[in-house]
């Protein structure tokens, strides 16, 4: 049981690691360039972790001007939220 579950997650690791590559542009690959990447996640364990902790960026950074973007204006979810909707009741 124990040798699946080691196996399960250095799978799903790896396929994680790969969707993860194939979507970061470009631009936000360091290190070696998205083929070489490819070829470094293919090793077991030490290749996904690799991409994850070295290969890509992720860094937060404000929208351009420095102000958060504006809240998108409140929008009931269902009709039992919707007043108009209870007031025809």
């Amino acid at each position: 049981m124990g040798k699946f579950l080691l196996a399960a997650v250095a799978i799903t690791l790896l396929v994680y690691s790969l969707f993860d590559l194939v979507a970061t542009p470009r631009e936000q690959v360091r290190g070696l360039p998205k083929a070489l990447w490819f070829v470094a996640i293919l090793v077991p364990v030490v290749g996904p972790f690799a991409w994850l902790l070295l290969g890509h960026q992720r860094t937060w950074r404000p929208p351009p001007g420095g102000r958060p973007a504006p809240r998108p204006p409140f929008r009931p979810k269902g009709p039992d939220d919707d007043p108009d909707y209870l007031r025809g009741l």
